[in-house]
């Protein structure tokens, strides 16, 4: 902005490199919104009179209207939304929308609007992120008869349910949903009032600032309200590890989608074919997924670069805060919005899982246990349990078809009953514990899970 302080207008090339109206004006709600409180706050001070209340505030509907029905072009020459909605404002109302910027400051507006925006669009997220959780649990109920190896280090370890596999997705986006709600609680402090850095000199309202923008609380220091933006990383933050526990997940999908593993199918609606061979259906909405981490943590390390070396209290760096907000708030509604999609049309093969089972030697752990539970050193029971395997493997069989003759050369206490213990069904059913993946404890969690998202209602979380 420039004022009589200056004999020249600024330079075509530090203008276009000043402005932000081409990334700002997505704040022009939150922008006339805080304006309108600002109005009230000053009526109620003495600095306008009811009539130029008014007269502002019907003004700065009609600005919004304007820009909503597309109606007002927003000008680069005023550098922000700020500016042009005050210009626009002055020239539908005449000088009493000059007294609008009465005691308040760019530096607390723009704090304000950033501030309203974060606080909702992560609980936003938050909601979708419910939703697809509630995806998630569905296909899991729908899965609960399915058994899958896990992996450790990408070698087969130990049969669980698909359900549970699944559902530790559901985990990971519950975390986040905490996340994003606890952001929308750090967004969620009123800093108008604070003018330039140092508050303000009319003796504004303040909780009636934060009353009527619905803040839950007040900022405290006047450097720190204009210059803060901890809470935009720590959006970023909770978006960053939404974005990777995508990825986790769309590598998942990834490899059970190959020829290789074959257990899943992606629906037509969220893959795509090939340029060159006819018989391609890749799966791009996970390796998007998967791509778009990269992009989303860069806006979180970004932003923290930006704010590292700034001294108190607003400098012009801190403009550099909204494109990442906006661009990972877009990224991410866009990519939970596939996941619905992919996540209720997956379709996954229980003849390819059964088959998935089969070698690896899945079993090695329950002859171990086997052993253990008669009373056996673990440690013994293990290099027991390891010496059939190598008998199994030399011999072309699997620890189940092992004769127990062999078994009781290996150790005294192997009797007819290991055979019960090496079934998938024993296996499974051994794991009875809270977080296992027997099937009675995984019905417990999608119950559980499903009261959870029925109960809960995300809403702003308060620091402390």
């Amino acid at each position: 902005m420039r004022s009589g302080r200056f004999s020249k207008s600024m330079g075509d090339a530090m203008r276009r490199l000043n402005a932000s109206i081409g990334f700002d004006q997505r704040l022009y709600c939150e922008d006339i919104a805080g304006s309108i409180a600002w109005v009230e706050a000053l009526e109620r001070a003495g600095m306008v009179s009811a009539e130029e209340r008014d007269r502002i505030r019907a003004g700065l509907v009609a600005v919004r209207r304007e820009i909503e029905e597309g109606e007002l072009a927003l000008s680069e020459e005023l550098e922000d939304i700020h500016m042009n909605v005050e210009a626009r404002l002055t020239a539908l109302i005449g000088p009493a929308g000059a007294k609008l910027h009465t005691g308040r400051s760019r530096n607390d507006q723009v704090a304000t609007d950033l501030r309203l925006h974060v606080k909702t669009v992560a609980l936003e997220i938050a909601e979708r992120i419910g939703s697809l959780i509630a995806a998630l649990v569905e296909r899991a109920e729908e899965s609960i008869d399915i058994a899958i190896p896990a992996y450790t280090h990408l070698q087969r370890a130990q049969p669980v349910l698909l359900a549970h596999h699944l559902l530790a997705y559901a985990e990971m986006l519950l975390r986040d949903r905490d996340r994003f709600v606890w952001a929308a609680g750090q967004a969620d402090v009123c800093p108008l009032g604070s003018g330039a850095c140092a508050g303000n000199q009319f003796g504004i309202d303040r909780e009636l600032l934060r009353e009527t923008l619905g803040f839950s609380r007040l900022s405290h220091n006047s450097l720190d309200a204009v210059s803060d933006r901890d809470f935009a990383c720590d959006f970023l933050h909770a978006a960053s590890l939404l974005l990777v526990h995508l990825s986790r997940f769309s590598e998942d999908l990834i490899l059970w989608s190959s020829s290789e593993f074959a257990l899943a199918k992606l629906d037509d609606a969220v893959s795509s074919g090939s340029s060159m061979l006819p018989q391609k259906k890749n799966p791009d909405a996970c390796e998007l997924a998967r791509g778009k981490v990269g992009r989303v943590a860069g806006h979180l390390l970004g932003l923290l670069m930006t704010l590292k070396g700034l001294p108190l209290s607003y400098n012009k760096d801190l403009q550099e805060d909204k494109e990442p907000v906006f661009d990972a708030a877009d990224t991410i509604l866009q990519l939970l919005a596939v996941f619905e999609t992919l996540v209720a049309t997956v379709q996954f093969d229980a003849d390819r899982a059964r088959a998935l089972l089969e070698g690896g030697f899945l079993e090695a752990i329950s002859v171990a246990d086997y052993l253990t539970r008669k009373g056996v050193p673990f440690r013994d029971a293990h290099r027991a349990a390891g010496e059939a395997v190598r008998r199994a493997e030399s011999r072309g069989t699997t620890l189940a078809d092992l004769p127990l003759e062999e078994y009781r050369e290996l150790h005294p206490e192997f009797d007819a009953d290991l055979r019960e213990a090496l079934t998938l069904r024993g296996a499974l059913e051994d794991k009875d514990v809270v977080g296992g993946t027997a099937p009675r404890r995984v019905k417990e969690e999608i119950g559980r899970l499903r009261g959870l998202l029925g109960k809960e209602r995300p809403g702003p979380a308060r620091s402390g």
